[in-house]
């Protein structure tokens, strides 16, 4: 191939990710010029818009390493997929793995070994169509949670121990005086629309989801646009489980005009609803979440996110069998 390559030096100091995952695409053959190139690379920012390329499996190391926090999808050419598998398997950033590659027979016995290892394909358009699902349950299992104990909750409420109060999770006090402040925020929705698209474009965000967003946003709901699978639900989930100030500020009068609208359909259908009833929701953890949530029974869960719940138990069990099966351990 001729054309400019991709050079080591040109990788980031740091990354700042605007969504919960990334794609790197590891390939020793990748060319800037090339059509081919062009074409692939267009059809993975339809499903992840922040997509890096790399040509050797060092830089793709490096790469991992300047990811402040999320998630890592890695697509690796055929030649060197089994030395990169090795090397980058075990980092829990690392979330999937695909290899691209002419021959699969010659791929699947070793793929197999790794469970991270999502298929071995010999084109772009499944990887794509698998990222969607990885994406999607990506976004799921990063609602962040803060867990308060039953017995913080009653000494603090009764007196009994005021000190309490104060060891409320930092996440959960600083989520409750950002929607206070939020919603009291009177901005142009057209100037703030600006903002965003303009924050969006520096994110590799896809220009037509941008467009379409700049042209149908006043004639959708929030709820439409929060649950459209696009850049908006991943990257608003994202600010506000980082608590990025600026990540927030830039979707302010989004998260407001979500906050009403959900809060108009309460006031609608609450009429329908007289008594107590119980939702559910299926969601991956950590171990250290999981326990966190054992040790906190009887107490409290805040979620400093909007959160998608089923009356079903059946949706979330399913849910949650899909995880496990992606993630034994």
């Amino acid at each position: 191939m001729s054309g400019r390559k991709l050079a080591a030096a040109a990788m980031p100091s740091r990354r700042r990710m605007a969504q919960n995952y990334l794609v790197i695409w590891v390939d020793g053959n990748i060319d800037e010029n090339n059509d081919d190139y062009r074409s692939t690379l267009a059809q993975l920012r339809t499903v992840v818009s922040d997509v890096n390329a790399c040509t050797t499996p060092e830089q793709c190391v490096e790469f991992l390493d300047e990811i402040d926090d999320g998630k890592a999808f890695i697509i690796s050419s055929e030649p060197l997929g089994q030395s990169l598998v090795n090397d980058i398997h075990d980092i829990p950033k690392v979330a999937a793995i695909y290899i691209l590659c002419d021959n699969k027979a010659c791929h699947e016995p070793w793929a197999k070994e790794w469970f991270k290892i999502r298929g071995v394909f010999t084109s772009i358009k499944p990887i794509c169509e698998s990222l969607k699902e990885m994406a999607r349950e990506c976004d799921h299992d990063t609602i962040a949670m803060s867990f308060i104990p039953k017995q913080t909750m009653t000494e603090g409420a009764t007196g009994s121990n005021p000190k309490n109060l104060d060891q409320l999770p930092p996440t959960y006090m600083y989520s409750v005086i950002f929607k206070d402040i939020i919603l009291e925020i009177d901005d142009d929705d057209e100037k703030s629309m600006k903002t965003l698209v303009k924050f969006c474009r520096t994110q590799n965000v896809s220009e037509t989801e941008i467009s379409e967003f700049k042209r149908e946003y006043h004639n959708k709901s929030p709820v439409y646009w929060y649950t459209k699978q696009m850049f908006l639900y991943g990257m608003l989930n994202r600010a506000l489980r980082m608590l990025d100030m600026e990540g927030m500020t830039k979707l302010g009068f989004f998260i407001r005009s979500l906050h009403l609208q959900l809060e108009q359909l309460h006031k609608e259908q609450s009429v329908d609803f007289q008594k107590a009833f119980i939702v559910y929701r299926g969601q991956g953890l950590s171990q250290q979440d999981f326990q966190n949530l054992m040790d906190s029974k009887g107490g409290l869960l805040s979620f400093n996110n909007f959160l998608s719940t089923s009356m079903k138990q059946k949706v979330a069990t399913s849910f949650v069998q899909q995880v496990l099966e992606r993630n034994p351990d």
